[in-house]
């Protein structure tokens, strides 16, 4: 298997707010670069790879706001930072940026073998690369600014469909997108868009005559990263 170096915008513990794994215990990786162009992006900081923002390890870890500042490791340097840094954690969430512009297969099939379970967010503009037993939740975009098409094979992987909504548009992008699968994803989650009130009423209003689920950024919330 080819080495890959990962460039990561964040290192940090702390505990899951959303979809199917909220309330678990997390070490986060947010890696740096995405082209979709969300514009509600809460991580904007992420989307351009400009080696003039490369730097250390310990400078991005111990950074107090947030930058476009990264550095790059491969599977078994970012390994060796967990266990410096005594994360006890063991639910590793890879998230962006856009993730799956790299092969997450060396560093998933690592964290594996380590006793770790591993968790990748995607747009689902990328093809997945990681290890089977990864639980991929896809927040499908679409018509964002990037012009990037959602694909048919990352839904297909996806564990978990969480779509961001603010209005009937976003219900009816998503059963479009729905409509290209032979079956239906375990679990489909709605996420209301920066928590506006008519977003989350319509959430949960759909959530109900589907039978799907609700999914609230609960970190946002109690305050945490």
């Amino acid at each position: 298997m080819t080495t890959v170096q990962l460039s990561i915008n964040e290192v940090f513990e702390t505990i899951q707010g959303e979809g199917f794994h909220t309330g678990v215990p997390s070490i986060f990786v947010r890696l740096q670069g995405c082209p979709v162009g969300c514009p509600w992006c809460d991580t904007k900081h992420t989307w351009t790879l400009d080696d003039a923002f490369l730097t250390t390890a310990d400078k991005v870890i111990t950074k107090t706001q947030e930058s476009e500042a990264f550095f790059n490791a491969d599977a078994t340097a970012l390994l060796a930072e967990f266990k410096r840094l005594q994360y006890t954690a063991k639910h590793v969430v890879i998230t962006g940026g856009e993730p799956c512009m790299y092969d997450l297969s060396e560093l998933t099939t690592l964290l594996h073998a380590q006793g770790f379970s591993t968790q990748i967010e995607t747009s689902g503009t990328y093809e997945v690369r990681c290890h089977p037993d990864t639980f991929v939740t896809v927040s499908p975009k679409v018509d964002m600014k990037g012009g990037m098409d959602v694909l048919t094979s990352a839904l297909q992987r996806a564990d978990e469909i969480k779509h961001p909504v603010a209005m009937q548009k976003h219900v009816d992008e998503l059963d479009a997108l729905l409509a290209r699968l032979d079956t239906l994803p375990k679990r489909v989650c709605l996420q209301p868009i920066s928590q506006q009130q008519r977003a989350t009423d319509l959430a949960i209003k759909t959530c109900i005559e589907r039978n799907w689920r609700l999914s609230l950024q609960t970190h946002k919330y109690i305050g945490i990263e």
